[in-house]
């Protein structure tokens, strides 16, 4: 395998994650932690050598996008001043020949579709090496210390303390935009689309399932994506710190991205981000497979993924909803800001069997748009015009790709006027489009990229490329029948007053019946006490300055906009208002 020497290790204009966290902002959070106590988070290569300096065999296994060779010349540093001179065996020497791992993963890459492949579950990271030489590895000792490093190393058949790093799936897609990190088995770097299709379906699905097999193993869980510095911590202290997180509100570390569309509302209202981007079209608020959460201790912090909480304790997160769902959480938030941007392509999402049978997917992508703020005029695109047929409509979409044609979608598509805390339903199968100038809070099963785009206003992404339109699979998934006035009937929640006391109202916005989760929205002047019968509950201030939530473990605050989960084995909890008015908080829920 080649050695890559990037110029760069990550691009973006995003921040790094500090090592330690100031102090936190009286609003919007983007660096939120879970308390664990002092002593129990380290920093740097000198900490971790001198804690590992004692073993005569380590593995040192982790995350795709991990540069394990910086990672050996820095504990190899940070070693010789322990004294210690240790062999390093890379592991990567018993991967199978590069011709044989693409055939392994050319049935779930899609060919030559720029987006689509099919998730990879039948796959295992041991399918990628050859048993033969991993034994030939643990052959391969020496008199001092042992280093078994790379992906795959703790499959090598030795005893040896075992050394995770993790890496957020940011940096990640940071490191693949430079060239500086490549996919599974690969032995340079691709375009970074090609790259994150890949890692989407093939090396995030192994090295999961990876993970999920090592929870219990790991010595020294290590937080990697920092170019320069690491932090880690103990793996007994770790799956201790899991139990408490699990019973208490988490919020995970959100991410934010700039997008052909973007807008101004995140910029000009979330403190700490870069501001020299020219906007941001997505936060990241919960979406399960890309967010991680931050531990923090005596101010240093530590990020691991939502998934290994999902693997250690799942059933305390998810409740009677477990069985159904297993590792995977089944909701997301996130939000798209079209403020002073553009609209949003026209596009759908596929049903069920569709998914399932073309994508490997165990769920679909069912998505709602709450109106968390917007302009006066701003639109949402929803539903047919009445008398729409797919023939005509595919036409016009066809001929206007082909002729780069603008398209008068007004023609065949409804809008609707936006007004805050609004929510409108987009099940399977459903015409829509965010218009410009809003700020939408997406709810939504936790599929993210399965958006069929079929006109997208002949716009180019931010490379100056045409961005991929799905005509034919859009039109194999339209539910031409949502059009004329049973869109406004049947698309747009109706608030539903569930209970009212003096000092708070239950309202509920019912949902499709297609989609999996439901939503409720609490009025609230003082407190409620709510419980969670045995589910996890998603939940967002979406009307005032802060909220407080009281559990039997303490109590956590929540700014304007902030997303969190109340796991279900939290079971009771108190939602305080702090705020000098009343507030409203959504909360989505497994129907």
């Amino acid at each position: 395998m080649s050695k890559l020497i990037p110029v760069a290790l990550r691009e973006t204009s995003q921040h790094e994650l500090p090592v330690s966290k100031a102090t936190s902002p009286a609003t919007y959070d983007i660096y939120p932690t879970h308390p664990l106590g002092d002593g129990l988070i380290f920093e740097g290569y000198d900490t971790l050598a001198a804690a590992l300096a004692s073993y005569h065999c380590i593995r040192i296994e982790g995350y795709v996008g991990i540069r394990f060779d910086q990672v050996k010349d820095r504990l190899t540093a940070a070693f010789t001043k322990q004294g210690v001179v240790p062999t390093w065996v890379q592991v990567e020497r018993a991967l199978k020949p590069e011709v044989c791992i693409d055939a392994l993963i050319a049935p779930y890459l899609g060919g030559d579709d720029p987006i689509f492949g099919r998730v990879a579950h039948a796959l295992a990271l041991q399918d990628f090496f050859e048993q033969d030489q991993l034994d030939s590895l643990a052959a391969d000792r020496a008199d001092g210390p042992v280093i078994y490093y790379g992906i795959g190393a703790s499959l090598v058949p030795v005893e040896g303390k075992l050394v995770f790093f993790e890496i957020s799936k940011n940096e990640i897609q940071f490191r693949s935009r430079a060239g500086a990190v490549r996919n599974l088995g690969a032995s340079q770097a691709d375009d970074p689309k090609t790259m994150y299709k890949r890692f989407y379906f093939v090396d995030w699905i192994v090295l999961n399932k990876h993970k999920n097999a090592l929870k219990n193993d790991i010595d020294f869980l290590v937080d990697g994506q920092r170019t320069e510095e690491i932090t880690w911590m103990r793996g007994d202290a770790w799956r201790e710190s899991i139990k408490r997180i699990v019973t208490s509100p988490i919020r995970v570390r959100p991410w934010f991205e700039p997008g052909a569309w973007g807008g101004q509302w995140i910029k000009n209202n979330i403190e700490g981000l870069e501001e020299d981007v020219v906007n941001y079209a997505w936060s990241f608020e919960l979406i399960v497979p890309e967010n991680g959460i931050l531990l923090e201790s005596a101010g240093l912090m530590l990020e691991h993924s939502f998934d290994f909480l999902m693997f250690h304790a799942g059933d305390a997160i998810l409740g009677k909803d477990f069985s159904t769902y297993r590792y995977e959480f089944p909701i997301r938030f996130d939000f798209l800001d079209t403020f002073d941007g553009g609209n949003l392509s026209v596009q759908c999402h596929p049903h069920q069997a569709y998914i399932h049978q073309h994508f490997g997917e165990k769920i679909t992508q069912e998505e709602t748009y709450y109106i968390l703020d917007c302009k006066d005029e701003a639109e949402v695109y929803l539903g047919f015009q009445e008398g729409i047929t797919p023939a005509v409509f595919k036409e016009a979409l066809e001929t206007s790709q082909r002729e780069k044609q603008e398209l008068d979608i007004k023609q065949f598509i409804q809008t609707f006027k936006s007004h805050k805390h609004d929510l409108f339903l987009i099940p399977p199968g459903t015409i829509h489009s965010s218009g410009k100038d809003n700020l939408v809070l997406e709810i939504s099963a936790t599929p993210y990229i399965y958006t069929f785009k079929m006109y997208d206003w002949l716009r180019l992404d931010l490379e100056g490329n045409p961005r991929p339109l799905n005509i034919e699979r859009g039109m194999e998934n339209l539910v031409f029948e949502r059009s004329g006035t049973r869109v406004a009937s049947e698309l747009i929640a109706k608030p539903h007053l569930v209970e009212r006391t003096p000092e708070w109202e239950l309202q509920h916005l019912a949902t499709h019946p297609a989609h999996l989760y439901d939503v409720h929205r609490f009025y609230l002047k003082t407190e409620v006490q709510v419980r969670t019968h045995n589910q996890a509950h998603v939940l967002s201030l979406v009307e005032g300055q802060k909220i407080a939530v009281v559990t039997k473990n303490g109590t956590t605050t929540f700014s304007y906009a902030e997303t969190f989960i109340i796991p279900a084995a939290t079971e009771v909890y108190t939602l305080k208002n702090l705020s000098k008015d009343p507030v409203l908080v959504v909360k989505a829920f497994s129907k």
